[in-house]
């Protein structure tokens, strides 16, 4: 527990010093890693603890920045208003998509949440005088909280940052509660879960429904962030994306999708200055993780520690395992 106070306090240290020592591009790149790791995080509570793979995770994303967007335009642009709203759409999305995805499984939820996205995207392409259409939404005013317009990005790091932390710890708590277990339980052995009786469907909802909620935030955030929402961020591929930096990073842990997300724009970001060929590199790259380091990044990290432990072992304690062993 003092370990994880203290690498708390270390990053949130980081966090406040991070704009007295790099520039505004990186302070503006390291923003777009926290709110798409937001997004990565809450696509994991689906694929790494729940075991349910979602192609459609773009439909909350777009909902949130969408509505946190027209919310801003047409009523207030206090954060809060707009969060709040951005969350409750997420919510209400994932709650009607959600009865109708935890009927099946496996292949066919994947193709099901992908039909649901597809009509999501639709709905805001053609939705010109809500949405902007296929011209997005632009005009969107800057935040206000507590008052006060946030002035320039590095307000706005400040303000991700403090979210993203809380959100963090707070899904930390999520995942490694009683209701986490079960979460994992139903990635392991559903079947076994139930002859336990457990109500799986329930459980497999209010994961769905929190994973969406969680997308909704990142959007909103994205909104603040980018100041234009085009219908490009509500696309499948933003789904597949996301899907790439949970399972780059290491699904089924906290601190993957974070390294994933990191990995992933900050890849897009050099590769793109040299070539417009980024996501065929992006592909390639996919595809070694996915045959050769099924773990992700995280996992190669461990295995990395685990290695240097075993060979830093006393000779004596090395010699009492090897007795216990045989």
């Amino acid at each position: 527990m003092k370990n994880v106070y203290l690498q708390s306090a270390v990053v949130l240290l980081l966090f406040a010093a991070a704009p007295f020592f790099i520039s505004s591009f990186h302070i503006t790149l390291l923003t777009e890693i926290l709110i798409l790791a937001i997004f990565a995080l809450s696509l994991n509570v689906l694929v790494g603890y729940t075991g349910m793979v979602s192609l459609g995770h773009a439909a909350f994303f777009g909902t949130g920045a969408y509505s946190a967007g027209i919310i801003a335009q047409h009523i207030s642009a206090n954060m809060l208003i707009t969060l709040f709203g951005a969350v409750l759409c997420s919510i209400v999305l994932a709650g009607i998509i959600g009865l109708f995805c935890m009927k099946v499984n496996g292949f066919y939820f994947l193709m099901l949440t992908l039909a649901f996205s597809q009509m999501v995207y639709s709905f805001v392409y053609q939705s010109t005088g809500w949405t902007g259409g296929s011209n997005g939404l632009s005009g969107i005013p800057s935040p206000v909280l507590f008052g006060w317009e946030i002035p320039n990005i590095v307000w706005l790091f400040y303000v991700i940052a403090a979210l993203f932390m809380m959100l963090y710890a707070g899904l930390r708590i999520v995942v490694g509660s009683p209701f986490g277990k079960v979460l994992v339980g139903i990635r392991e052995n559903e079947k076994r879960l139930k002859s336990m009786g457990y109500n799986t469907y329930l459980y497999k909802y209010a994961a769905f429904v929190i994973s969406g909620a969680l997308g909704g935030v990142s959007g909103s955030l994205y909104t603040y962030f980018n100041g234009f929402i085009a219908p490009s961020d509500v696309y499948w591929t933003m789904s597949g994306t996301v899907l790439i930096m949970v399972l780059i990073g290491g699904s089924g842990t906290m601190i993957g999708p974070v390294l994933g997300a990191a990995m992933i724009v900050i890849l897009e970001t050099v590769i793109a200055t040299y070539t417009d060929m980024w996501m065929l590199i992006l592909g390639s790259i996919f595809i070694l993780f996915v045959i050769f380091f099924p773990s992700g990044i995280y996992g190669i990290w461990q295995d990395i520690v685990s290695r240097f432990q075993k060979q830093h072992i006393h000779p004596e304690a090395a010699k009492i395992n090897k007795e216990r062993a045989s």
